[in-house]
C-alpha cells in the first residue's frame, strides 16, 4: 500500500440490526486491497432504500445472506464515488489516482476507504461531480434495467404510454427521465408537492394514486407500468395495461419474514395465459449500463436529484431521514 495511506479510517458502524440512531463513529482499520481488487477513498455515498432494510435485517429472508444474527458488514452506503488509491496483485484496468464510481456489494461506503472488485468500477470521467455520479449505480441502474425488462425503447412500437409509480424517489426520477429519453409519453404518480419537479423531469401527467384511485383510471390506458411505491393491488396493475403491456415490480416491499416473495410469486401466477404480464425485477450490477448512465448525466440529458447533502458527520441522520421513507430523489454523503 502506499506509504501516505493511514493505518485507520472513520467509519460509522452498526454491529446489530436495528433503527438508524444506533449507528455510531468509530475508528477502523483501512483494508488493503486483495488480488483484482483497487482501495477507494471515499468521496461521496448515495443512500438508498436498500441500505436501509440491510441496517434493519428486513426482511428477515435477507440474513443468511447479509448476517444471520448481525450484519456481516456493520457499515452502510452501498453507491460511492471515490478515488482509486491502491490496486492489489492482478489489478490491469485501474491506476492509482483515477476516479471512478461502483456499488459496493453490501454496503462499505460510510467509511474513509473501502475495497472493492475491480470488475466493479467505473470510471467517472469529466463533467459530473462526485456526490451526483454516486448516485446513479443503483437507482439509475435499476430504473434502466426496470424500463428494459418492460421493453421500452428496445422494440419499434408507436409512442408507448408508461406510468411510473413513486416518481419522486430515487428510481422514480431516474425513471421518468429515462423513459422519456427513449420516446415514451411518461405518467407519473407522486404527492402534489413533487408534481412540478416530477414534470419537469419529463413527466406529461402528474396525480397521486393515493388520492386518485388507480381502480378508477381506464382499463387498458399504459403499455408499460414501473411500480416503484408498492402496495397496489396487482389485478389493478395488470387491467390498466394494453394487451401485450407490462408492469414491473420494483418495490422490496412486503411482509416482515419473506418479504416481497409472496407478492412476487402472485405476479408470476397472474401473468401466466395473459397477455398483460407483471414482472418482478431482480437488478444485477452491470457496468456497461453504469457507463452509459454516466454519459447521459455528464451531457446533461438526465439529472441526478438531490435532495439533500449530508456532511460525513452528519451520516446518522442521514440514514435516518432515509429510513424514514419520505426522501424525494437522492440523499448524499460526502466523503471524510
Amino acid at each position: 500500500m502506499n506509504d501516505t495511506i493511514p493505518a485507520t479510517m472513520t467509519a460509522w458502524r452498526r454491529d446489530s440490526y436495528g433503527p438508524a440512531d444506533g449507528t455510531r463513529i468509530e475508528k477502523m482499520p483501512v483494508p488493503a486491497p486483495g488480488r483484482g481488487q483497487v482501495l477507494l477513498r471515499i468521496r461521496a455515498t448515495a443512500l438508498n432504500s436498500g441500505d436501509v432494510r440491510l441496517m434493519l435485517g428486513d426482511p428477515l429472508l435477507v440474513r443468511p445472506f447479509f448476517g444471520l444474527t448481525r450484519p456481516k458488514n456493520p457499515v452502510r452506503g452501498m453507491d460511492v464515488a471515490g478515488t482509486v488509491v491502491a490496486v492489489g496483485p492482478g489489478v490491469l484496468g485501474a491506476e492509482v489516482g483515477e476516479d471512478v464510481i461502483v456499488e459496493l456489494p453490501g454496503g462499505g461506503g460510510l467509511a474513509g476507504y473501502a475495497c472493492v472488485a475491480e470488475s466493479r468500477v467505473v470510471a467517472m470521467g469529466r463533467g459530473l461531480e462526485p456526490e451526483a455520479a454516486a448516485c446513479l449505480p443503483i437507482a439509475g441502474g435499476t430504473a434502466w434495467q426496470a424500463l428494459d425488462l418492460a421493453g421500452i425503447g428496445l422494440k419499434e412500437q408507436a409512442t408507448p404510454r408508461v406510468l411510473v409509480i413513486g416518481a419522486s424517489g430515487g428510481v422514480g426520477t431516474f425513471a421518468v427521465q429515462l423513459a422519456a429519453l427513449r420516446g415514451a409519453e411518461v405518467w407519473a404518480s407522486c404527492g402534489d408537492r413533487n408534481a412540478p419537479l416530477v414534470e419537469a423531469l419529463g413527466a406529461v401527467r402528474t396525480f397521486d394514486h393515493r388520492t386518485d384511485p388507480l381502480g378508477d383510471q381506464p382499463a387498458g390506458r399504459f403499455d408499460a407500468i414501473i411500480d416503484v411505491a408498492g402496495g397496489i393491488p396487482l389485478r389493478h396493475l395488470q387491467r390498466l395495461l394494453a394487451p401485450e403491456g407490462t408492469a414491473v415490480l420494483v418495490t422490496g416491499d412486503g411482509g416482515r419474514v419473506m418479504g416481497p416473495i409472496p407478492r412476487m410469486l402472485k405476479a408470476a401466477l397472474l401473468s401466466i395465459g395473459s397477455r398483460r404480464r407483471i414482472l418482478s425485477l431482480t437488478t444485477v450490477n452491470r457496468p456497461e449500463v453504469l457507463r452509459k448512465l454516466l454519459a447521459l448525466a455528464a451531457e446533461g440529458r438526465i439529472v441526478p436529484v438531490i435532495e439533500r447533502e449530508y456532511s460525513f458527520d452528519e451520516a446518522s441522520a442521514a440514514l435516518a431521514h432515509v429510513e424514514a421513507g419520505r426522501t424525494v430523489g437522492k440523499v448524499v454523503v460526502r466523503g471524510e
